[in-house]
């Protein structure tokens, strides 16, 4: 760094980061390599340079997590972090039920916003939130991670270029079977699967399915949504059985304004054969996409084969040989890491920034809405939510 350089060190309250997503996403893989990196160059002699304290209830966890990332600013204490005038940016990371007390205890205290999602467990809280960050003059923003994932730039890219033509329908498939956890330990933590404490596959995947549909493809009407539970015992992080009480699987239709259809079936009870963990299909008129979180493959209209249905012969067509690599940049940065470094620029130079808590009560909106239809066996309407 040259000398006479600006600095910006940005104080970061990282509450819930000893979770899974918190430590390995946006403590060791975003905030960690920032720091490394000599922070975020933003002018030729101008950086902003993250200083977090790691919050938690459970010192235990907080002190291990201390040495594995070099950060030595800890506490269990919410408040003492918040009432430090060095911390300008408040980020959340726990569990959903706790997360928008401890977000509207932010904005009390003059924080910026940085969340996770599902930002509240109603669109209400989530709608609410937004506000009373927006009143109180707050930079704001949720994680929308896949949008910065190779797959989904990519798809971006030929979206622009027009390579689909007019785009007709998107089917996506999520998904992978999670242990249960009597025959060796589970990749998810328990709570996923108690509604009672925010779990669901609902409120944890349809977010998702709202900021990547809205941002590439626009805006959602209406939703039609099968849910269910599909295994009903599972073991604990103690090894005691325990009730599933939370959706594990859903099975969703949605209409968008432009006429598009998409469909998306959502579930950890299901084996992979398929690209990729999440795979999503786009069709068009002048061709097709598959994107995958890093890869993507098209056919266009040219390469389109002219199959001609006949069940008594195995396929002269080879279906998979028509599709063509999309290629991209050697090395992608980490998902996480790249909107950490967009937010940081807003919050220090007031840069563009559409990922706000709006959008995250879209995200909350829409799961709302999907658990409706379930509950009504109908179409449910997602109306427009005022900004």
């Amino acid at each position: 760094m040259t000398t006479g350089s600006k600095i910006h060190k940005i104080g970061i309250i990282m509450n819930g980061v000893t979770g899974r997503m918190g430590t390995n996403q946006h403590l060791m893989r975003s905030i960690i390599p920032i720091i490394k990196q000599g922070g975020v160059k933003v002018a030729e002699d101008e950086t902003i340079l993250p200083d977090p304290i790691l919050v938690g209830r459970n010192p235990d966890k907080l002190k291990p997590l201390t040495q594995q990332s070099g950060v030595d600013k800890w506490t269990t204490d919410l408040e003492e972090a918040l009432s430090d005038p060095h911390n300008q940016v408040y980020f959340d990371a726990q569990v959903t039920n706790l997360r928008a007390a401890s977000v509207r205890r932010a904005i009390l205290a003059g924080k910026h916003i940085y969340s996770e999602k599902p930002t509240a467990a109603t669109v209400d809280e989530a709608y609410a939130l937004y506000q009373e960050a927006r009143e109180a003059g707050l930079k704001n923003g949720v994680v929308q991670d896949k949008l910065f994932l190779p797959g989904f730039l990519k798809l971006r890219g030929l979206l622009d270029a027009g390579f689909l033509g007019d785009v007709l329908a998107i089917r996506g498939e999520f998904g992978y079977w999670v242990f249960e956890g009597d025959r060796g330990e589970s990749q998810r933590p328990s709570w996923n699967y108690r509604k009672e404490d925010g779990g669901g596959i609902i409120l944890d995947m349809f977010p998702h399915w709202s900021y990547l549909l809205e941002s590439l493809f626009g805006r959602i009407e209406a939703v039609s949504c099968l849910g269910t539970t599909h295994i009903h015992q599972r073991w604990d992080e103690q090894n005691q059985p325990y009730h599933c009480t939370a959706d594990d699987a859903a099975y969703a239709t949605f209409q968008l304004e432009s006429g598009i259809i998409a469909h998306f079936n959502s579930s950890w009870a299901t084996r992979v054969r398929r690209d990729d963990l999440l795979s999503i299909q786009v069709d068009g008129t002048e061709g097709s996409a598959v994107v995958g979180l890093r890869e993507c493959f098209t056919q266009s209209y040219q390469e389109t084969p002219r199959p001609v249905w006949n069940p008594d012969i195995d396929s002269p067509i080879d279906f998979r040989e028509g599709w063509v690599r999309v290629p991209g940049e050697v090395d992608y940065e980490n998902a996480f890491k790249a909107q950490w470094e967009l937010f940081l620029r807003h919050v220090v130079k007031d840069e563009p920034y559409g990922m706000d808590l709006l959008a995250g009560a879209r995200g909350v909106q829409l799961a709302e809405k999907g658990l409706e239809s379930w509950r009504q066996g109908s179409w449910v309407s997602v109306p427009v939510l005022p900004t």
